[in-house]
């Protein structure tokens, strides 16, 4: 092996040696041929049916960009920020990689693992991951990477078969990709050890059968992993299509590294607030996340743990026996109780929710959630997440022959809220944490009448409190200013800012336009604090644009008194010219006259006392009024030049104004035309409103109180509740078809083995004794043979005597 490897190696040199190394040139990102050099366009109709991001960045200098028209991967480095802040440089030419297998689908977003060695291509029949390291082969320059599916026995092809909602890759791990479908089943695979398979399987029952109020209740539409925050890194949080959310906890990939420093905090956290609580209920909920603690990381039972300094422990495969996780939910606002019909839509927000974003700022947990009407909802967690289990439960498991867990499935059904005896004694009790209403953003979009539109949220590296939305209409970036809300909660910060909307990037050529022009959308960051938005048009062109990070979170601090003495000092140097300094216009300084004493009178001026006196008062004269005469005279001819120049720039502007008086004149019957069609125009509404007035519709009563409310559950039902009754229906077909092949293919199987099992028992004895009796058969025609053979010889021997001749 090492032999060819060598003559591989040699092989390639000398290929190289033989044809010279293609060189890099730099180029702005926006000119690079990859973009510019395209004259294709990605389709618009399909672009329209759900969102494209082909754009992923590694976090460090490598961007990449599917090209949809040649099937491939391009990956990019760059160069952030050179020569000057605002620019981005991209080397060309670019690699270009492609899967090892045929991609017979249409690639809707790619995202990179954490330790960016993988890529996810989310496309709508398929999911694949292209490692973007172990390539295969190399044909001509493209580089041919090793490219696997992911469960193909569950995510098949076919118009009724299980759609995938929303693949992400786990932020603690770099081989587990979560997957949500529209089966209600949350599914996490390690793909290091078998794509094919899920390690882990949750079947989301957010509401019992006969509680459901509507069909959206039951249909997931996003989910989102949490964050580096107690018991959020081990939580997922789930998005229904009538706006409301639930909380898988704990969902922890095997194998997966975590900070021993974060696992301890809840560790000690769990034994101080949970164990020693009086109450039953909440003491058996501690119980068993400290012995979900202790499996899943056995190295927080070794008493020598701080001894030996470890910064990270592994999960180990572990799963409680009896008990099966609680989908808790659904999250309610604060000050609501049990109410049912306070989760969900605001009164705000209009269509049905399509995604969902988590959000860590400080300590503050942060959920956003975009709906198709052009809506933000922001709200935020006003409690700490807490493990649930639901004993009684047990999950089914997969174990191999050393009896070790290689995976799990689970039921996760909702649960009544347990209200607490005290007003202190709230934690532990199983319930979900509310939600803590923040502030409804509106995206001010055109309105849609047919389906809403499409919103995907990102959050900024560098800034987590601004958010931006990608949707129908261009790129907004939303900036929360009330964060964090903790320091606003103890005291510190009494004023509270609504978030501020700032539109990035237009897009929207009329109100008419039914799809996205824009198919990726990226946001990049440097060590030094500047940050950029990367955006690639339908038409395959790309935006580059610097961003602005400091001090957009600095409240501006007013005081009025200050202000308006501000303004009386600026509008005073308005009206004084800035060419003579404040001193010599404010005059020569008051002349301090000694007082002159009675006996001064009597003083002759040709007395040393009376000369004395005269030559004072020349000196106070001198220093006061000769030198601020010389100081103005030095002043008017040193400033000529500057008066010089401020004459010549105001001819220029008169100049200017006098071209732009031409302009209006010239322009003003062109005005005055288009008053007079505005006016004439005007009078044809009026009188096609009056027209109207007179018609017999236009008379009808307006519809009551409860007339409107129908309307509008009607209004709702169409455009909500009979698209989740749809792929409700897909969903339970697609399973049910699985089923049944299942099911024929085992009674197939059965009934082969039946009749092997009566082949074997019931027929063996005859077809032995026929054996036997076609054996004394065969032996008794091979003696007839026999004879038959001797009576021929014999025969031919006398024949042949008989012929020779007499002597």
């Amino acid at each position: 092996m090492r032999i060819s490897l060598d003559s591989h190696e040699t092989n390639s040199d000398q290929r190289r040696s033989s044809t010279p190394k293609e060189e890099v040139e730099w180029v702005p990102l926006q000119k690079h041929p990859v973009f510019a050099a395209s004259n294709a366009s990605i389709d618009a109709d399909s672009a329209s049916a759900v969102s494209r991001n082909l754009v992923a960045w590694d976090g460090a200098s490598r961007l990449y960009f599917w090209d949809t028209n040649s099937n491939c991967l391009h990956r990019m480095s760059l160069r952030l920020g050179e020569p000057d802040p605002t620019s981005v440089l991209a080397a060309s030419p670019s690699k270009v990689l492609q899967a090892d297998v045929e991609l017979n689908f249409a690639i809707h977003k790619i995202s990179i693992n954490r330790n960016r060695s993988a890529l996810l291509l989310f496309g709508s029949e398929n999911l694949c991951v292209m490692y973007l390291y172990g390539r295969t082969s190399k044909k001509d320059v493209n580089l041919i990477c090793r490219t696997i599916t992911i469960g193909p026995q569950t995510y098949s092809k076919g118009s009724n078969d299980i759609r995938v909602l929303k693949a992400l890759w786990h932020p603690y791990s770099d081989s587990h990709l979560g997957i949500l479908s529209s089966d209600s089943v949350f599914r996490l695979f390690n793909l290091a050890s078998d794509p094919l398979q899920p390690e882990q399987e949750y079947y989301l029952q957010p509401l019992d059968p006969g509680r459901s109020r509507n069909a959206s209740s039951m249909c997931p539409v996003d989910f989102s992993f949490g964050g580096d925050h107690l018991w959020d890194r081990f939580s997922v949080f789930i998005l229904y299509s009538d706006g409301a959310i639930y909380i898988l906890c704990p969902v922890v990939p095997f194998g997966s590294l975590f900070k021993s420093e974060s696992v301890l905090e809840i560790y000690s956290d769990a034994h101080t607030f949970g164990l020693k609580s009086a109450n039953s209920k909440v003491a058996n909920n501690a119980r068993l996340a400290i012995s979900w603690l202790e499996e899943t990381f056995p190295e927080l039972q070794n008493e020598e743990m701080e001894g030996e300094n470890l910064s990270v422990l592994r999960a180990h495969a572990y799963a409680q026996f009896d008990a099966s996780l609680v989908l808790q939910g659904p999250l309610r606002r604060v000050g609501q109780g049990g109410n049912e019909d306070s989760i969900g839509r605001s009164a705000e927000c209009e269509g049905r929710a399509v995604s969902f974003l988590y959000d860590l700022v400080s300590k503050d947990t942060v959920l956003v959630t975009a709906w198709n009407g052009g809506q933000l909802q922001v709200d935020a967690l006003a409690d700490e997440i807490q493990p649930v289990w639901s004993v009684g439960s047990p999950p089914r498991l997969r174990v191999d022959s050393h009896d070790h867990i290689l995976g799990l499935a689970m039921i996760c059904e909702s649960i009544s809220i347990v209200l607490p005896e005290k007003v202190d004694d709230t934690l532990w009790l199983g319930n979900p944490p509310p939600l803590l209403r923040l502030a409804i953003v509106d995206l001010a979009l055109p309105r849609r009448v047919e389906s809403g539109y499409n919103i995907s949220l990102f959050i900024d590296p560098l800034m987590p409190e601004r958010i931006y939305s990608l949707h129908d209409g261009g790129i907004d970036s939303i900036v929360l200013h009330f964060l964090p809300f903790t320091s606003q909660a103890n005291g510190k910060d009494d004023t509270m800012r609504t978030p501020s909307v700032h539109p990035v990037l237009n897009t929207c050529q009329s109100e008419s336009t039914s799809a996205s022009p824009l198919c990726g959308f990226v946001s990049l960051s440097d060590s030094f604090g500047y940050s950029w938005i990367v955006a690639v048009t339908l038409s395959q062109e790309c935006i580059v644009l610097e961003t602005k990070t400091w001090n957009l979170l600095l409240p501006p601090s007013l005081d009025m008194e200050k202000k308006s003495i501000q303004s009386e000092e600026e509008s005073k140097e308005r009206d004084v010219p800035t060419i003579i300094s404040k001193e010599l216009l404010s005059g020569p300084k008051v002349v301090l006259v000694p007082q002159a004493s009675p006996s001064l009178r009597a003083v002759s001026p040709d007395s040393i006392e009376g000369r004395s006196t005269l030559h004072q008062y020349f000196k106070l004269f001198h220093e006061t009024y000769v030198e601020y005469a010389h100081k103005v005279y030095l002043e008017l001819k040193h400033h000529a030049p500057q008066l010089k120049k401020i004459i010549d720039d105001q001819h220029a502007r008169f100049g200017e104004a006098q071209q732009k008086l031409l302009k209006v004149e010239e322009k003003h019957p062109l005005l005055e035309k288009r008053i007079d069609r505005a006016v004439q125009m005007h009078r044809s509404l009026e009188e096609r409103l009056q027209r109207l007035r007179n018609l017999p519709v236009a008379h009808k009563k307006p519809l009551s109180r409860a007339e409107r409310q129908f309307k509008s559950e009607l209004d709702h039902f169409r455009e909500v509740e009979l698209d989740a009754l749809h792929s409700s229906v897909d969903a339970l077909s697609a399973r049910m078809r699985r089923h049944t092949q299942a099911s024929k293919a085992d009674s197939h199987q059965k009934q082969i083995q039946g009749k092997k099992n009566y082949v074997d028992n019931g027929q063996i004895s005859m077809l032995q004794s026929s054996l036997e009796k076609l054996s004394l058969l065969n032996s008794e025609n091979s003696k007839k043979v026999k004879l038959v053979e001797s009576a021929l010889r014999k025969q031919e021997r006398s024949s042949r005597e008989s012929s020779l001749p007499k002597l």
